[in-house]
């Protein structure tokens, strides 16, 4: 693992070189997938890092989408506005997560998982737009950290009981059905708030519309999976209680999925909407999980990647059109079919990948999702059914909306996008709808 970890580390030496970090970061999320075996149940071991097959799933996801988030922010290097400094809070978000989606151990887990928050914060604090940028750095740092102090204080408990912390030789130690109870929401609920779980999710849409176009992208497009491999990883411990508590997220998920897509038919503000709807997608991923079976599990994993490319190049598509009308409006930026006719094709495209048409990497997830759910209760396809029409209503207002009416009336030149923001939205697209080819290489 750590001939991932150290070219990273040794990339912070050309901080000042931004095509350099670029060309380097991008070949090593190939060389990521062209040394990853895809037969294998332990790979890279060593000082306590290994990937297994979900691990480097992940960690290719991470590395692809922070190289497309160096390339897309080309702006902060052109206004020479601490380019250097960018960089290396981007490498160290990395070299963090891939650490996280490594480890074999619990504690490391955890100190890891803690640590990506740190560059988050600085990415929120140093270039975001806004004032309230303050205000949304705080919301997701005291969100995050106040529930995860219990989950610390479960690890340390199964290391004095268990004598290891080592993932899949910790296991749950008898104690009464009381005890046990609070012991597995203690540990999962950190979990539910990185998720985010409807009722934990208020700091997303403040921190996405807050955070520059790079925060908005790791956001979305890795840092709301670290509570889906956290789960997976803490489900294994607490297999046998979890059966008895999951209804009630299966339940809070598919209402509050419900509930937030009837939020995003009425809101105005482009990167909000994405954010909420981000809550109604990992809801999903959360109920394949709970269910404990493999459909959901697999479902899970593809829709976190699958959401994880689209919703990112989403965000990219709305910072885009915020840098040339200096508004997230709806309202303010309607009619960009008239005003960049060029890209109208993109926010086509990547619309209807959020909604899960064919061929996009979502719909293979959702299908999967359904089975799972649908297994586990019947009933549950009354939710599912009420979040597949309202997620495709609210994509499609998002979409006709912002691309047809007049556009504003200040606004009177055509502009086109530049060659670099092609590239970025296709390395999104090209996955996005590709791997389905070959949907071995995401399912387990």
């Amino acid at each position: 693992m750590l001939k991932f970890i150290l070219p990273l580390i040794l990339l912070m030496k050309f901080k000042n070189e931004w095509g350099f970090i670029q060309l380097g970061l991008f070949m090593l999320g190939f060389l990521v997938n062209f040394m990853g075996g895809h037969n294998y149940t332990m790979y890279c071991l060593g000082f306590n890092l290994g990937m297994d097959y979900l691990s480097f799933i992940l960690v290719s996801l991470s590395v692809w989408i922070i190289s497309l988030v160096v390339l897309g922010s080309q702006k902060i290097y052109d206004n020479s506005n601490y380019s250097s400094s960018f960089l290396i809070v981007n490498i160290l978000l990395l070299t963090a997560l891939v650490i996280t989606f490594s480890s074999m151990d619990y504690l490391l887990f955890y100190i890891s998982f803690e640590a990506s928050l740190i560059p988050t914060l600085i990415l929120i604090l140093g270039w975001g737009y806004q004032p309230e940028r303050i205000q949304a750095g705080m919301y997701m740092l005291f969100y995050t950290l106040f529930l995860s102090l219990p989950l610390l204080g479960s690890l340390l408990t199964l290391y004095y009981l268990g004598g290891t912390l080592v993932i899949g030789l910790t296991e749950l130690s008898s104690a009464s059905a009381w005890i046990e109870s609070i012991w597995y929401f203690s540990t999962v609920l950190a979990f539910m708030v990185k998720l985010p779980l409807y009722l934990f999710h208020l700091w997303l849409p403040k921190a996405h519309v807050e955070a520059p176009v790079a925060g908005s992208m790791v956001l979305a497009g890795v840092l709301l999976k670290l509570g889906g491999y956290g789960l997976i990883r803490v489900m294994m411990i607490f297999r046998s209680i979890s059966l008895n508590f999951s209804w009630i997220w299966i339940s809070v998920s598919l209402t509050g999925g419900i509930m937030i897509s009837l939020v995003c038919l009425w809101l105005m503000d482009s990167e909000s909407l994405m954010a909420y709807s981000s809550v109604a997608h990992m809801g999903l991923v959360l109920c394949g999980l709970i269910v404990l079976n493999w459909w959901g599990f697999t479902g899970a994993v593809v829709v976190m990647v699958g959401h994880g490319l689209c919703s990112s190049g989403l965000f990219y598509l709305a910072n885009m059109v915020y840098e040339r009308v200096s508004s997230r409006s709806l309202m303010v930026s309607k009619g960009l079919l008239g005003f960049m006719p060029s890209m109208g094709l993109w926010w086509f495209l990547l619309s209807i990948s959020n909604m899960a048409a064919p061929p996009s990497l979502n719909l293979l997830g959702e299908i999967s999702l359904i089975v799972g759910m649908i297994s586990w209760s019947s009933i549950t396809m009354v939710g599912i059914m009420l979040i597949s029409f309202f997620s495709a209503a609210y994509t499609l207002y998002m979409y006709s909306l912002s691309q047809h009416g007049v556009f504003y009336s200040s606004i009177y030149s055509c502009c086109s996008g530049k060659v670099r923001e092609y590239l970025v939205l296709t390395l999104h697209w090209i996955p996005l709808n590709m791997l389905i080819l070959n949907s071995a290489l995401v399912t387990m």
